[in-house]
């Protein structure tokens, strides 16, 4: 009669149906039976180390919990909808939705978390290369599913996290371009026949993120002590589907196959004819009749150190006051037409001004100071930044004018002139020669003679005296 094993200990036989077995017993499950798992393999030295692997799990208690694991879709559908939107901000966890929609998914999805494998990303990311995505893209990818698979780590779904042993594409960082102080001047000369001329004023003179400025409310703007509180920030979320079945709602709105080659009513569209729906396709929430959480939207800026007060220039107050009461005519002549919600930069009507009419009013404003195109962030951010160095600021006082966390997020900010450059290395020119009156330099010396002669007759007696 074969002895009862001792609690906790391994079994291994040689089963019937021509495989080895090994039974590893790992504890007790959540509802209270025994949890037992099952290893098999057509050896016996190979069972005997994988049953010693799950052992080692067991011991160092690192195991994965008993179940089934999920799919990498299951997961990133749990983690975005329960986990990451407790966190994240709303713009923010609709780009991580997008990314995990057009590019996990399909490169990876149907992968068991415990049986991802580091050749499986790369051979996703190698894929989205050749798709023409950015190596930025790429790694913004990598950086939600790695953070994904680190929480399934931490929860004993999977022994480690694959992502970690995967190198993404390296990004080089894009090259800030900001305005010189002449091209500030041209472009506030051309924004100044637009009525949105403070809204360009506070954009390059102070260096707040569009969503700011386009969210600035008066409630915020405290012209006695010359502040400003960005407290909120405009922008465009997507909407979300408020009925019970998103798919039937916007069932007119699929479509299933792709478009012809030569497309005519996608023509204008920048990126192209959008891809077919899905068989599940739950978009087309803008159509919904119980939409929710999406279109312009005032949201609380990402982190506590973006909202801290920043003074007003004093040469600004006449000009806000004066944007103040031309916004009180406007007010009076729009009447029942007008939509209050206390925005200091708004269209005729009282609503905020749209982020992508003010981006092309950005590039219109370029095109006539006679500017090179470049990003909004240039022309604002960066430019704020960059003139404040210019003018002798610190690093530490600029960083908390822009509201950054820590001085190397500045310095990234802060380009270097060349007018600047060259000043300093004349002063370094003057002082280890100062006054130095330099000498004409000397003739070139060389090693060989040369005796020409004016005449013919000359060089013959020449060549009878070497003879």
């Amino acid at each position: 009669m074969t002895p009862r094993k001792l609690n906790m200990e391994s079994s291994v036989y040689f089963g019937s149906d021509g495989w080895w077995h090994g039974r590893v017993t790992m504890g007790v499950k959540s509802d209270g039976s025994p949890d037992r798992r099952h290893r098999r393999a057509k050896t016996e030295p190979e069972i005997k180390r994988k049953v010693k692997e799950l052992e080692k799990l067991r011991d160092e208690q690192r195991a994965p919990k008993a179940g089934r694991v999920p799919t990498v879709a299951q997961w990133m559908e749990t983690y975005l909808t329960t986990i990451a939107s407790l966190t994240l901000k709303p713009r923010s966890l609709d780009d991580y939705w997008s990314k995990t929609r057009n590019d996990i998914v399909p490169g990876v999805g149907q992968h068991r978390l415990n049986k991802l494998e580091p050749e499986h990303l790369e051979t996703m990311y190698a894929a989205m290369l050749r798709d023409g995505h950015a190596p930025s893209h790429v790694l913004k990818v990598h950086r939600i599913l790695s953070r994904a698979l680190k929480i399934a780590h931490r929860r004993r779904m999977i022994v480690e996290n694959v992502a970690t042993l995967v190198d993404p594409p390296t990004v080089d960082e894009t090259e800030a371009n900001p305005f010189s102080k002449e091209q500030a001047h041209a472009f506030l000369e051309a924004a100044a026949k637009r009525p949105t001329f403070m809204r360009w004023v506070v954009g390059v003179g102070l260096g707040f993120r569009q969503g700011e400025t386009l969210g600035l409310r008066w409630r915020y703007v405290d012209l006695e002590a010359e502040l400003f509180h960005p407290r909120w920030q405009l922008q465009r979320l997507t909407w979300k589907h408020g009925c019970a079945d998103p798919r039937a709602c916007g069932e007119r709105l699929h479509r299933f196959e792709s478009c012809p080659p030569n497309c005519a009513t996608h023509k204008g569209y920048t990126r192209g004819c959008p891809k077919p729906c899905a068989k599940t396709c739950s978009k087309h929430a803008s159509t919904c009749p119980e939409r929710q959480g999406g279109g312009l939207t005032f949201t609380r800026p990402k982190t506590k150190k973006s909202r801290n007060p920043v003074p007003i220039p004093q040469p600004f107050l006449p000009y806000l006051q004066e944007h103040k009461a031309q916004q009180e005519a406007e007010r009076a002549a729009a009447e029942d037409l007008w939509e209050d919600h206390d925005a200091v930069f708004t269209r005729p009507d009282g609503r905020p001004l749209d982020p992508r009419q003010d981006w092309e009013e950005f590039k219109e404003l370029l095109e006539e100071a006679g500017i090179s195109d470049r990003r909004l962030y240039d022309g604002s951010r960066h430019t704020a930044g960059t003139i404040l160095n210019e003018l002798g600021v610190d690093m530490v006082t600029i960083m908390e004018i822009l509201r950054h966390t820590q001085v190397s997020q500045t310095r990234r900010y802060v380009k270097g002139r060349s007018e600047l450059s060259r000043e300093a290395m004349r002063r370094m020119g003057d002082t280890f020669l100062p006054q130095l009156q330099r000498a004409a330099p000397p003739a070139p010396v060389t090693e060989t003679t040369t005796e020409t002669t004016g005449s013919r007759s000359a060089r013959a007696r020449l060549r009878r005296r070497i003879r």
